[in-house]
């Protein structure tokens, strides 16, 4: 397992984390698992013992019951993990437990220190943008924290660019600590992250963490244009995420993906998570698993090579249209582009010059 500073900051991390919202499985997340803690704990060991040190969670995932399971799984191993969770979406009826207030902050991070059973999170995320918030007090409450000692390092997750720009510029014109990193959906059949998500990240500092890679169990091999998902999955439990733009693509997408594992007797989820561990800008991927199996699976993964063909056929494949005013940079100021945008831009390129072909 690689380690990298993860962002513009001293935290080590393995490019791997792993995520527990299968953890507890109660409390409305019955159809993303069920984990007791006995497997739990084995999950943290073996990811552990794999050179795995990040450990992401959230107040949100079984309303805080994952965060009592992975506090219950730490055991005397605190010092070897780097623990992340997060607040921000609306748990109770009371109209100030939710988004990214000073009075919901304050209180979230005591209640999920209490959980897990630590005295400090390393990094504390944002789940969602709040727009009804002025930005500074969610940066001044941040830092607070920091002082408080209740956190190391903070980030955010599912924010758009222009919000983690916004971000990012106050914190720094007001000398407060910006976030180190922002969590992101990324997947080969989600690409809108590359828009502006992966390089702005880059750009401003803040590392990119990707999670639900497999698509929220969309991209594990057991959904195809012939077959519907399993009772007992996530998908197969009408769990109501991803928003999928093309299904038609998506099916032609797993086709590949089922043609690439096979060549390398490796399977679909391994072909996805290899093909996003090597993709430009992305710093980390959260895997989750529900079971033992999954869990050696997809940690396995790392250890796969994708061939540069393998990776441009993905690629090409499922590559975004170029919006204004991506498109227009593309054509015509490809030069002054930075090093992170650059990989995007002659995608763009290359996908206007077949196109324009057929005109």
């Amino acid at each position: 397992m690689d380690y990298n500073l993860f962002g513009n900051s001293g935290l080590n991390v393995s490019k791997y984390a792993l995520g527990t919202i299968p953890f507890s499985g109660t409390n409305g997340f019955e159809k993303a698992g069920d984990m007791d803690q006995e497997t739990a704990n084995y999950m943290v060991d073996y990811a552990l013992d794999q050179g795995i040190n990040q450990f992401d969670t959230a107040n949100l995932y079984a309303k805080g019951d994952a965060e009592i399971v992975l506090g219950k799984a730490i055991r005397g191993k605190r010092h070897d993990m780097v623990i992340s969770s997060k607040t921000g979406f609306q748990l109770t009826d009371n109209p100030n437990d939710v988004g990214a207030t000073r009075i919901n902050i304050e209180s979230s991070i005591d209640a999920t220190l209490k959980r897990l059973g630590t005295d400090y999170i390393d990094l504390y995320y944002v789940h969602c943008w709040d727009g009804q918030v002025p930005v500074y007090e969610t940066v001044q409450v941040m830092n607070d924290l920091i002082k408080k000692g209740k956190i190391r390092y903070w980030g955010v997750s599912n924010y758009s660019g222009w919000a983690l720009a916004k971000t990012h510029t106050l914190a720094v014109e007001n000398k407060l600590m910006p976030p180190i990193a922002q969590q992101i959906y990324y997947t080969p059949e989600s690409r809108e992250a590359e828009y502006e998500l992966l390089p702005a990240g880059k750009e401003l500092g803040i590392a990119n963490s990707i999670w639900s890679p497999l698509g929220e169990g969309l991209l594990t091999g057991k959904i195809t244009r012939n077959k519907k998902a399993e009772p007992g999955t996530r998908q197969g439990n009408d769990w109501p995420e991803p928003y999928i733009k093309n299904l038609e693509l998506f099916y032609d997408l797993v086709d590949l993906l089922q043609e690439v594992a096979s060549k390398h007797k490796a399977t679909v989820p391994q072909v996805v998570l290899a093909w996003l561990r090597d993709q430009p800008n992305v710093d980390s991927i959260v895997i989750a698993a529900r079971n033992k199996e999954q869990l050696h699976e997809n940690i396995a993964s790392y250890n796969l090579k994708l061939t540069d063909d393998d990776i441009s056929q993905i690629t090409d494949l499922t590559a975004p249209e170029p919006i204004y005013p991506l498109w227009h940079r593309a054509m015509n100021s490809f030069d002054r582009a930075s090093d992170a945008e650059k990989v995007y831009l002659e995608q763009y390129n290359k996908l206007m010059n077949s196109k324009n072909q057929d005109i």
